[in-house]
């Protein structure tokens, strides 16, 4: 695929445009290490690198053309380049119009929330797979191409615009007939979904989180409603439109005006007024069972998932499809086609005489959640080990000591991904949040920085009939410590301790 400079660069708001308008572009990169001969580099300002220090590696590795704030002498090494105000804000633009626009060939579905955007993904999948569509997914866990799956460990559940557009790109060429896209609050902010209409926008719930960079809970809910004004603006084209919402949750109803023209579905498990709600809901340690409701009638829905969030995330599925125009019985067919989600709930088991969970539960909200569930199918005592993101929001890590204090038995305060921060400052701002509530260091938790051995003394305190939750990590596969990614498996982290312990049966498949 070859396009002309020329036409990338002018439909954006340069200050300057060096060299030929006709050089052709064969392929587009913010990454240096990425440039192939022909391609444009665009160099994108960052929290730790600036792109403009690796103009010279991106021209040496054949790059013809770069996109720039800032002029430097390594410009003009290229054959031509352009300055903009924003690289980032131009980069969408550029990659769109570089792909063809992929997504006017694409039904577009947009899941935002502060938890349970991935399950919530998951069971819009099923739903579409299950009614004979083919569909494409970009989340958390992994990208599916219609039945090509690729696990990934990108941190950005929604990738950069020129990922998006090359991945949308991918399904337009193998017929995909509906993307599922995780919108991300940073995603909808930082320009990675500008250029990306939504047909069908649904919001899980709006609660504590991303403040480091949103600062306010205010900018927080705007961002997340910018998901909502894109599915308004895309009522002209050709596939079903419509938003789904939370009524049970105050901040999805407090961005709902947003939706402007577009008509809203709400669901519920307590509002009988919601357009899609479950009623007469029985909670099993296998799965849940409940009378799903919809405007077009009814039908009992048996979920393979367990807990009350699941049955929220369900609904929030079964919104999308009631603007797909599926009867109530296909879409209950298609809630219990999905088995699991990765890194959800994920009990390991090594023929231990207590339970081991693993999740990825990481904001006060969630962990709460998970707790909770887990302490009410429980005989015994509870433990939980977690930790708190470094450089992310330092306001939820005291709730999230609290939350554990409250609800848990026992608690191991331990490192996530502390990133370039003090991993001993995290677990104490965590274990301030703790006191507070009335826990003692010693008697209602420990510190331990070491994730692996935080692990081991969680198994070596449970006996039988206890649960061992081990929450935030969930389905990553590293940890990082500053920009190093050393490798992690959570689920074989816990397996190798209980073994340690003298449990020998094998891990479940």
């Amino acid at each position: 695929m070859n396009v002309s400079f020329g036409r990338l660069a002018e439909q954006l708001k340069t200050n300057q445009i060096w060299g030929s308008p006709d050089l052709p572009i064969s392929d587009v990169c913010f990454d240096s290490r990425e440039a192939v001969p022909g391609s444009l580099f665009v160099a994108l300002p960052g929290g730790y690198t600036d792109g403009h220090a690796f103009l010279a590696d991106a021209r040496a590795r054949g790059a013809v053309a770069a996109l720039v704030e800032r002029v430097t002498d390594a410009c003009y090494s290229f054959d031509a380049f352009a300055q903009v105000p924003d690289t980032r804000a131009s980069l969408p633009l550029v990659a769109a119009t570089f792909f063809q626009r992929p997504a006017n060939s694409l039904g577009m579905i947009g899941i935002t929330g502060t938890d349970g955007k991935t399950t919530t993904s998951y069971l819009v999948d099923a739903l579409l797979r299950h009614a004979g569509l083919r569909a494409g997914v970009i989340g958390t866990v992994s990208v599916r191409i219609g039945d090509d799956v690729v696990e990934h460990d990108m941190r950005q559940t929604t990738p950069e615009s020129l990922e998006i557009q090359r991945l949308l790109a991918r399904m337009r060429h193998h017929q995909v007939d509906w993307a599922v896209l995780e919108a991300t609050s940073h995603g909808l902010a930082l320009h990675r979904l500008d250029e990306t209409p939504f047909d069908i926008g649904v919001v899980t719930n709006i609660t504590h989180e991303h403040l480091e960079f949103h600062k306010t809970i205010e900018a927080y809910r705007r961002a997340k409603a910018m998901l909502l004004e894109k599915v308004d603006q895309s009522r002209g084209r050709s596939f079903p439109n419509g938003v789904v919402l939370n009524r049970d949750d105050e901040g999805a109803r407090s961005i709902a005006h947003y939706a402007g023209a577009a008509p809203v579905v709400w669901f519920s498990t307590r509002d009988m007024a919601a357009g899609i709600r479950a009623e007469t809901i029985d909670y099993r340690n296998d799965g849940t069972r409940f009378r799903l409701v919809t405007p077009d009638g009814a039908s009992e829905a048996h979920l393979r998932l367990i807990g009350p969030f699941n049955v929220e995330n369900a609904l929030a599925a079964a919104g999308v499809g009631y603007w797909l125009r599926m009867s109530p019985d296909q879409i209950a067919a298609g809630l219990e086609s999905l088995a699991g989600i990765p890194g959800r709930l994920l009990r390991v088991d090594e023929g231990q005489p207590f339970t081991v969970i693993v999740d990825y539960a990481h904001t006060p909200d969630s962990l709460e959640k998970t707790l909770s569930l887990v302490k009410s199918l429980s005989t015994g005592r509870l433990c939980a080990v977690f930790g708190s993101a470094g450089e992310r929001d330092p306001t939820k890590r005291p709730l999230q000591g609290a939350v554990s204090a409250k609800l848990a038995d026992f608690s191991i305060f331990t490192s996530e991904d502390p990133r370039f921060e003090n991993p001993e400052t995290i677990i104490r701002d965590i274990a301030r949040g703790a006191e507070a509530a009335g826990a003692v260091e010693g008697r209602d938790y420990r510190c331990i920085e070491d994730r692996r051995a935080a692990i081991a003394a969680a198994i070596e305190w449970a006996r039988a009939g206890d649960a061992v939750v081990l929450a935030g990590k969930g389905h990553e596969h590293c940890i990082f410590y500053g920009a190093e990614r050393i490798p992690w498996n959570e689920a074989e982290e816990a397996a190798k301790a209980l073994r340690m312990h003298g449990f020998t049966a094998s891990m479940p498949t």
